[in-house]
């Protein structure tokens, strides 16, 4: 027995004229609009999205004044769509399946994602969503009623009906996830979960400290809490996310507003007798970055990297810090491979051996896209999930 979902053929092959929340300027409110999206080429896949949800990174850019990316834009990386349509050459996904667009390629067949070491997938030269169009072409799919293209964002754009993703930037998964948690692991939890089991290979009673307490930063806490770290250090100026945070294995708090003269690096150095074994950086601040390797416990302790740094800023290192046995690291997508181990987590999480639900904190209709903004720059939300189509309901073929 096979799970599925009814498509129409009658939109194959051809321009789909759809809804699309598009941002023409950075710092603008996006804007619903009527768009076209062009049939998938060689090796692509159109998805209708079912539902999507709002990442730091999708407002880090929106807000940029200069940056990587160009406007207008379609934004979102994390979502669940069904196959509508696919490209020549595309055998892993049919029409009607349930897939998870990731920004992070995995062809599977190249040198890098044959070596166990890295995440990275050379098969587009290794770079990761940065094109403003599609990986093989750098054309985009989209474009406005007059004919405009729009920029498409980390090699999903979510934010919209429909979307085109290259086949090595889909995962098939399991349909028996549910809908509304499936965007989960397309970014934040595999981010978090990964950097603590893959990057830093959190171990048994180990000290860990997170600089951030968002989506991310509770994923390295869930993580670390299942590699059975003693102590979870959450460090956050949210007062809020305390409670939520010792669900997911934080023992301990550190707000930086009540520290006084000290500086949070001397609190969590005198916490944790020396330093903690790990500290993860998830916000992107260079500043949090120099203090997480502060942080860091000499002579094993590693120092992981996961925030992207809003304004491209460097930070310092002490060469005495990395002399003296600090090893400093960091991971996009928590170093993990999407395409073997995304389908992990999610088993993991079917059998209750993740703790992921209450990552969920609000859930808005796609008409109100921009609330999700709101409730994210005013520290209400973690994650907050965008309906796109409530109606899509799955059917069994045998």
């Amino acid at each position: 027995m096979n799970n599925g979902f009814k498509i129409s053929s009658e939109t194959r092959g051809k321009s789909i004229r759809c809804r699309a929340a598009v941002c023409r300027q950075p710092g603008e409110p996006l804007v619903i609009e009527e768009i076209e999206v062009d049939p998938p080429k060689i090796g692509e896949v159109r998805i209708k999205i079912l539902c999507t949800s709002l990442c730091h990174s999708d407002v880090t850019v929106w807000n940029m004044r200069q940056g990587l990316f160009s406007f207008p834009i379609i934004f979102g990386h994390e979502a669940v769509g069904i196959v509508e349509s696919v490209g020549e050459e595309v055998e892993e996904v049919k029409e009607g399946e349930m897939v998870l667009p990731v920004f992070q390629s995995n062809c599977k067949e190249c040198k890098e994602c044959k070596n166990g070491r890295t995440n990275k997938c050379s098969v587009f030269g290794g770079k990761t969503g940065m094109g403003l169009g599609m990986p093989r072409d750098g054309t985009s799919r989209f474009k406005d009623l007059n004919g405009q293209p729009l920029n498409h964002f980390l090699y999903v754009s979510s934010f919209s009906e429909y979307t085109v993703v290259d086949v090595h930037n889909l995962v098939p998964i399991n349909p028996k996830l549910p809908i509304d948690k499936a965007p989960l692991f397309g970014c934040g939890v595999p981010t978090g979960i990964g950097a603590a089991w893959n990057v830093a290979d959190v171990d048994e009673g180990s000290t860990v400290a997170i600089f951030g307490l968002g989506t991310v930063g509770l994923a390295v806490a869930e993580g670390s809490k299942r590699r059975k770290a003693s102590k979870i250090i959450g460090i956050d100026l949210n007062p809020n996310k305390f409670e939520i945070a010792k669900k997911f294995g934080v023992t301990d708090f550190i707000n930086p507003a009540t520290c006084g003269d000290k500086a949070i690096h001397e609190v969590i150095k005198e916490e944790t007798d020396g330093g903690a074994d790990y500290c993860f950086e998830c916000i992107g601040l260079a500043s949090l970055m120099e203090e997480a390797i502060k942080s860091t416990k000499e002579g094993w302790g590693k120092a992981v990297i996961l925030g992207v740094e809003k304004d491209g800023a460097a930070f310092k290192v002490n060469s005495f810090e990395i002399i003296n046995g600090i090893t400093i690291t960091g991971a996009l997508f928590g170093g993990l491979k999407p395409k073997s181990d995304v389908p992990m987590l999610i088993n993991k999480y079917l059998h209750k051996e993740l703790n992921l639900d209450e990552l969920i904190s609000h859930e808005v209709e796609f008409e109100d896209i921009n609330k999700a903004f709101d409730l994210l720059l005013s520290g209400k939300s973690l994650r907050c999930l965008i309906w796109i189509d409530h109606g899509f309901q799955p059917y069994i073929t045998s």
